[in-house]
């Protein structure tokens, strides 16, 4: 790699058009909503008209029917490199109410120095800084290897399109990833695992004038719920704290049972739902096993079985802070902003997360907008963070395709802790 004293000048980028770009995307409704049909297509279709212009070879890969991934390779033509990858989604959450927002939520409106609407931080100008970025250092002249550029479908779902790029022979080709999700200036050389899980309740209905008769799936909910801040302290003495992910917690998310219309019965059937985020180093499996434990034994002791289902299964990942995609990305930032830049962990789980566990891809997670503001009402990125990320990428792509094989290959120890 080469040192910071002999670093090249970073490639000249277009802030306007990454900037417009965000803006032309964010006005696109891309809401991965349950049942929809056409999700990404409209922004993919931006993207893809872009690419054209651009001149960049693409494939575009119906991962479902309605929903693209668009993966562009652009070829540095300064001969044999590495392959460095950017990947970005453009889906979207939903806006939710409306009225709680004070902007139009797809009004992409520029108005004290921040880009307003869903997507403008998760992740639409990620998205257009790493285009952008990408172009800039195609336009700066050949360049070693190669780059590949994937816009992927479904991320805030199953995250489907990660999981059908990680099954691609393009991916087994690609040594380093840079996810632009929004980490407020951090680099995330880890993420949080994610299981959630559902645990169906069996009791005995009965009339409310008689409860002896039944057997409550509700009271027992109460006690499950009870039980699972056990599982956390338990949790978080087993696997401790992780200098930038935290701890493990086991939180409830769903308490469903009974009929509103009903309140004279004792349903027969409940349901608990729970979000369990974890950490470096958690024993997955361990940890579902004291979860199927802890409330089973709640829920039996008012008669009331339970059935415990994996719904999704993340691991927690982690990569070296010498690995070269790191380096590179950490010397860009400090090229840029005259300072090095702070470590981090996605608090969630991105499809980083899915092209590490399928793929065994090294990821690191670097992108505008602020760590917590995703999902809110509100949603913003600040205009500069937009131009400043485009130059930082375009400097990193540099960095990380200057590297010599012998550099890239000592830097191969991703660490996977599932």
């Amino acid at each position: 790699m080469r040192s910071r004293s002999t670093a090249l000048p970073v490639p000249v980028t277009d802030a306007e058009a990454a900037v417009a770009l965000t803006q032309e995307l964010v006005r696109l409704r891309t809401v991965n909503a349950a049942g929809a049909t056409e999700v990404e297509r409209p922004a993919a279709d931006l993207v893809q008209r872009l690419f054209t212009e651009f001149g960049w070879k693409y494939e575009v890969v119906e991962v479902v029917p309605g929903r693209p991934n668009t993966v562009a390779v652009v070829e540095g033509g300064g001969g044999d490199g590495p392959t460095l990858m950017f990947e970005g989604h453009i889906d979207v959450v939903t806006e939710g109410d409306t009225a709680d927002w004070t902007v139009d939520p797809y009004g992409a409106e520029i108005r004290d120095g921040k880009l307003w609407g869903r997507g403008s931080a998760d992740m639409k100008s990620g998205v257009a800084a790493m285009i952008y970025g990408v172009r800039a250092l195609q336009l700066a002249g050949p360049f070693p290897g190669r780059i590949v550029v994937g816009v992927l479908c479904d991320e805030e779902g199953l995250m489907l399109g990660a999981k059908a790029f990680a099954a691609s022979p393009l991916a087994r080709e690609v040594d380093g990833v840079i996810v632009c999700e929004p980490e407020g200036y951090e680099v995330c050389t880890s993420a949080r695992g994610g299981i959630r899980l559902r645990l169906d309740l069996h009791g005995v209905m009965a009339h409310g004038a008689m409860p002896q008769e039944g057997k409550s799936p509700i009271v027992a909910g109460a006690r499950v719920v009870e039980a699972l801040a056990a599982v956390q302290e338990w949790a978080e003495e087993r696997y401790g704290e992780h200098p930038h992910a935290g701890r493990v917690t086991v939180t409830p998310t769903v308490l469903l049972g009974g009929d509103p219309e009903q309140l004279n019965v004792i349903p027969a059937h409940g349901v608990v739902g729970i979000d369990v985020r974890t950490i470096p180093g958690t024993n997955h499996a361990e940890l579902i096993e004291r979860v199927r434990e802890f409330a089973k034994r709640a829920a039996s002791g008012v008669g009331v079985s339970v059935e415990v289902t994996v719904v999704d299964d993340r691991p927690a990942i982690e990569i070296p802070e010498d690995h070269p995609v790191v380096t590179a990305l950490v010397d860009a930032h400090r090229q840029v902003h005259g300072e090095a830049p702070p470590f981090g962990a996605v608090p969630g789980t991105t499809d980083g997360t899915i092209l590490t566990r399928d793929a065994g891809l090294a990821t690191v997670v670097y992108g505008p907008g602020g760590k917590w503001i995703a999902h809110q009402a509100d949603e913003y990125v600040e205009v500069r963070e937009i131009a400043e990320y485009t130059r930082v990428y375009a400097a990193a792509a540099q960095a990380f395709l200057g590297c010599d094989r012998d550099t890239r290959q000592r830097g191969n120890g991703m660490i996977l802790k599932p």
